[in-house]
């Protein structure tokens, strides 16, 4: 896993494997999206809507798992090779962010 740095922010190759399983897990909760909106459009009762978002979360947190361990592995560990420690500190701000 490479990280290019470009003019104002970096980017991470992924392999097509990783990039199709995330595009997957993002496809299915735009899914799950349209389909609570169409239950709102449906006056469908508040529990049940809620119920489905609870499932969008609970996705979304999966999928922030996924990502989160994956930049650990390869983005950090890498970074952390090769002497750059300031990777800890965007960790860490990263980290304070998903746990708002």
């Amino acid at each position: 896993m490479e990280t290019i740095q470009t003019c104002c922010h970096k980017t991470t190759e992924r392999t097509s494997a990783e990039t199709k399983k995330l595009i997957n897990r993002l496809n299915r909760m735009e899914g799950q999206i349209r389909g609570i909106r169409g239950m709102i459009e449906k006056s469908a009762y508040c529990t049940d809507i809620l119920i489905q978002s609870a499932a969008v979360s609970a996705a979304m947190n999966a999928f922030n798992k996924e990502l989160l361990a994956s930049h650990i592995r390869g983005c950090v560990a890498r970074d952390l090779r090769e002497g750059k420690e300031e990777v800890i500190d965007e960790l860490v701000a990263t980290l304070q962010k998903l746990m708002k």
